[in-house]
C-alpha cells in the first residue's frame, strides 16, 4: 500500500501531491491511487466502493452477450441503499443493489494485466439485470426484454445453466428473475 512505502515522510500528504503532480500515481478516488495511468478499469471497481462485484451490463458486455459496449462500470453492491457513481480518469463507475441474499452467489474471480477482480457469472449478470427492469406481466414482455431491450440471442441465453438461474430466482424478490428461470425452462425443455 502506499502508505506503507511511505512511511518514512514525515509529511505523507505533501509527497502524495508531489508523486500526483510528477506523473508517478493518478488519483482514482479519495484516498485510492494508481500507478499505471493506462490501467484497465475492472479491477478498479471492488476497490472504489465495496463489498462489490461487475455485474448488470457491464458483466453481460463482458461475456459478448449483449451487442452494445457500455460507458460504465456497473458494479452490484448490497445493502447500501442508494446508487453511487463515480467519474475517475479511469472512467465511469456505478454501483446499486441487488437483496442480500442473492448477493453471494454466482461471482468468478477473473484476471486482467495481472491483477484480479470480482464479476458475475453470465447468470448472475442477468439475474441482476432483469430484477432492475419494469416488470413483464407475460411470457411475451418478458421476452421483448430479452430480445428487444437487452438485444440477446436465444443461442446465448440457452447456453446459460438452467440450473443456476433457477438457485439464483429463489434468492430475487422480483416476477422477472422467477419468470427468466421458468422461461429457460421451459425453452431447453422445447429444444
Amino acid at each position: 500500500m502506499l502508505r506503507e512505502e511511505l512511511g518514512g515522510y514525515h509529511d505523507r500528504a505533501n509527497k502524495i501531491a508531489r508523486m500526483v503532480r510528477d506523473g508517478e500515481i493518478v488519483p482514482v478516488v479519495r484516498g485510492l491511487y494508481e500507478t499505471d495511468a493506462d490501467a484497465a478499469p475492472w479491477p478498479l471497481a471492488g476497490c472504489i466502493y465495496g463489498p462489490s462485484y461487475i455485474s448488470f451490463e457491464s458483466a453481460l458486455a463482458f461475456y459478448g452477450l449483449i451487442p452494445e459496449g457500455v460507458r460504465a462500470v456497473t458494479s452490484a453492491t448490497f445493502e447500501k441503499g442508494r446508487f453511487k457513481a463515480y467519474e475517475t480518469p479511469f472512467g465511469s463507475f456505478l454501483y446499486r443493489d441487488v437483496p442480500a441474499r442473492a448477493f453471494p452467489y454466482g461471482i468468478v474471480t477473473r484476471e486482467e494485466g495481472g491483477l484480479s477482480f470480482r464479476i458475475a457469472t453470465p447468470e448472475k449478470a442477468l439475474c441482476d439485470k432483469v430484477s432492475t427492469m419494469p416488470p413483464a406481466a407475460n411470457r411475451a414482455q418478458l421476452e421483448a426484454l430479452l430480445y428487444e431491450d437487452l438485444r440477446l440471442d436465444w443461442e446465448d441465453l440457452a447456453e446459460l445453466s438452467v440450473d443456476d438461474v433457477a438457485f439464483l430466482a429463489e434468492r430475487y424478490p422480483s416476477r422477472n428473475v422467477r419468470k427468466l428461470a421458468k422461461y429457460l425452462k421451459d425453452g431447453l425443455e422445447d429444444e
